[in-house]
């Protein structure tokens, strides 16, 4: 039995901030989840796919082809009364943000979690955008935690949330919480989840032609305003120390930082202190009650300043004499993760304490560490490929005159030395879409490279339009029959299948004839002469060629019983 299905009332376990939002959903009945897999959120996909797969399995769950795809389904299960759930990056809500927009609109019936995991710093993502901007774009309730046992509780009341409100439920974590371990204390498992549920028809409710959109948009603020009447009597907002003179607001990770930083400088019951942890629709009422007496405040959050532009605009509203510090005042930058230390000067700063930093070591006879950036695997099927077509290209004197736009995926690392064959990149899909452009823009020779997941995730449609407009690139399709960055999940397109998972295949080459394509050929990266043959006679000739690299990802076909 998976761990996470333990029925261990009372028990405690040391969680990751992605299983514990598992285990929420799963205490609080959600009976149908879907994902497309994307870190720092994919711990939540696999961890309900593994569920799924049990014997009489308490929760349906897929992964989609993309974000999209995969709120859609969340979507209409919530629509028919049944708990639903779907996780994503955070550049996943911006393909998702189509159907979001217009569902804040129709709203659900049974409860509906929306999971964003945003990426400070950009560990492994190609921005750093702050999600909680999509709360207020949507105009729909969101929650924020700050450990794992808030990862799960607020899960849990995210569902009651979004019944009590008719709106789907944002919950919002960052890298650090997403990853970090702490003890989550086990609740009871329900017995009676809702498996099925029934759609009642309303095309009054449901289908948002313009008639229709225009009533709903006012049901949903009418909606809002009851979802700031739970964010003022909110739990998971924690006031201390009321009447104090300095303020701190914190949100997310940043409370830990906060509450560390307080706790050194000995000052804990000198400052007054906010834990917001229902940020949107934003306590305005509680915030301003809360600074009624105060001369400054300290807003402590990661990326944007959203609850900074909130606050100073409710001291204006209120007529509060209140300096309102934080990124405008230069205490904390507007990109990157903070760190324990930057905090603590903050704090220190503002309060008017004097600290002692702790000495550093001396490293000045410590030889210099050489950069140890991140490669493709040995033996990935990848470096072959692009071996293959950089030997073509040289022998066809055409290697000084290629453009090579790339795509989202593990391949990405093309970039690097010795293979330097990533030129462009923007988004998921984007390396089939920017090859069209730089087709009708450049006298260049164009070799795009796109994986077999991103190509189901968003590159067919791009594929379709090149096809039809007819531009004059090579699209070359890294099918390494997983979906290897984010951990092996399945995608339509596998051919070697992880035990128990039985969905019907989709060849990518059918796919490809299917859109009218002729051009079409597949190699295998390992047999580097036919390989390189191949791509000579592809590239020496114009128009839209696909060639396929069919090779699977070497951990992948290892982890299920391969031989080398």
């Amino acid at each position: 039995m998976h761990p996470l299905l333990a029925d261990d009332t009372g028990k405690k376990m040391l969680l990751l901030g992605n299983e514990a939002i598992v285990r929420g959903a799963l205490e609080a009945g959600c009976a149908v989840a879907a994902a497309y897999p994307g870190t720092p959120s994919s711990e939540i996909g696999n961890n309900l796919f593994f569920i799924s797969q049990e014997e009489n399995a308490p929760i349906y769950f897929e992964f989609s082809t993309n974000e999209k795809v995969a709120m859609e389904v969340a979507a209409a299960a919530a629509a028919s009364g049944v708990r639903s759930l779907t996780c994503m990056k955070h550049v996943g809500m911006n393909v998702a943000s189509d159907v979001l927009m217009t569902l804040a609109y129709v709203g659900v019936k049974g409860g509906m979690v929306i999971i964003t995991a945003d990426d400070p710093s950009m560990h492994s993502s190609q921005n750093e955008q702050d999600n909680r901007c999509f709360a207020k774009f949507a105009n729909l309730p969101m929650l924020e935690p700050s450990s794992p046992q808030q990862a799960k509780d607020m899960t849990i009341a995210a569902f009651g949330f979004s019944e009590a409100l008719g709106l789907p439920v944002i919950l919002r974590t960052t890298t650090r919480i997403s990853h970090v371990r702490g003890p989550v204390e086990l609740g009871p498992m329900p017995t009676d989840v809702k498996r099925k549920g029934k759609f009642e028809k309303d095309p009054k409710r449901w289908v948002p032609v313009p008639a229709v959109a225009r009533l709903r948009h006012k049901v949903l603020l009418d909606q809002v305003e009851k979802a700031r009447s739970l964010s003022e009597d909110s739990g998971f907002n924690i006031l201390t120390n009321k009447g104090a003179d300095l303020v701190i607001v914190a949100s997310g990770v940043s409370i830990c930082y906060v509450e560390d930083a307080l706790m050194e400088l000995d000052c804990a019951s000198d400052v007054a202190f906010l834990r917001l942890g229902f940020p949107y629709p934003f306590p305005e009422k509680t915030i301003a009650s809360f600074l009624k007496d105060a001369k400054k405040v300290l807003v402590v959050e990661e990326l944007e300043p959203f609850l900074e532009d909130e606050i100073n605009i409710l001291c204006k509203r209120h007529g509060l004499d209140v300096s309102v510090l934080g990124k405008s005042s230069g205490h904390f930058p507007r990109m990157y993760e903070f760190e324990p230390l930057m905090v603590k000067r903050a704090i220190a700063d503002v309060a008017g304490i004097e600290f002692e930093r702790a000495a550093q070591p001396d490293l000045s006879g410590l030889p210099t560490l050489p950069m140890r950036p991140p490669v493709l695997c040995k033996g990935c099927p990848h470096r072959e490929t692009y071996n293959a077509v950089k030997t073509a290209l040289k022998e066809l004197g055409l290697e000084k005159k290629a453009i090579y736009p790339t795509d989202i995926g593990c391949y990405t690392l093309g970039l690097l030395p010795p293979i330097q064959m990533a030129d462009y990149l923007l988004c998921m899909g984007s390396s089939v879409g920017t090859s069209a452009g730089f087709s009708v823009s450049t006298s260049h020779k164009i070799i795009s490279f796109i994986g077999d997941s991103t190509f189901f995730h968003s590159g067919i449609s791009s594929l379709a339009s090149a096809y039809h407009n007819q531009h004059d690139f090579c699209l070359v399709i890294l099918d390494n029959s997983t979906t290897a960055m984010t951990g092996h999940q399945p995608n339509p397109g596998i051919e070697i299948r992880p035990p128990g998972y039985d969905k019907p295949r989709i060849p990518i080459e059918n796919v490809v004839r299917g859109l009218g394509i002729d051009d079409i050929h597949k190699i295998n990266p390992y047999k580097k002469k036919d390989a390189i043959e191949i791509f000579k006679e592809v590239l020496a000739r114009e128009g839209l060629s696909v060639v396929i690299a069919e090779a699977p990802c070497i951990l992948y076909y290892k982890k299920f019983g391969g031989k080398r």
